[in-house]
């Protein structure tokens, strides 16, 4: 393999996931349209978790992602479990993926785990959701992580990559 396509299986771990074979241009270049379209994107989510890593902030999209799954459980019993499971992981202190969320937040869901809501985590959501907008969001579409994704798939000339 040539120096210039092993940076792409160090990220995608040598195609563990196969997402370097089936992520098209046209979707790439729509993340840079909005955050919008890269975190509700197909291979987006994933794309930019990996980025994350590399900020040592990975915890805020897997965060965003679970509270995206939380809100479509429908069952209380699940609901309970899943927000025990998102409270212990990323609010309560000293959280093995503690996220930066505001006192006023925290208390909230402190106060309204014991019979969660679908909505208890929103507030949450919705601030973990604004820092990566604004903060990691642009220094992702920057980073020689994304540039170096969408030249590989230009010079391949290919608009999808799908097998």
């Amino acid at each position: 393999m040539s120096p210039n396509t092993c940076w792409l299986c160090k990220i995608f771990r040598a195609e563990e996931n196969g997402i370097s074979s089936k992520v098209s241009l046209e979707e790439v270049l729509q993340w840079s349209q909005s955050f919008e379209n890269l975190v509700t994107s197909k291979y987006g989510p994933m794309i930019y978790k990996t980025y994350l890593k590399t900020e040592h902030s990975d915890e805020n999209i897997e965060f965003w992602l679970a509270c995206e799954a939380y809100k479509k459980i429908t069952s209380q019993k699940k609901r309970i479990s899943m927000a025990r499971k998102l409270f212990t992981s990323y609010i309560q202190p000293q959280a093995p993926n503690d996220i930066n969320i505001d006192s006023p937040a925290r208390k909230a869901i402190i106060r309204n785990i014991q019979e969660p809501t679908q909505s208890c985590f929103d507030e949450a959501q919705r601030i973990i959701y604004r820092h990566m907008e604004r903060d990691s969001y642009p220094r992702f579409l920057e980073s020689q992580f994304y540039q170096k994704l969408k030249h590989h798939l230009q010079t391949n000339g290919n608009n999808s990559m799908v097998n």
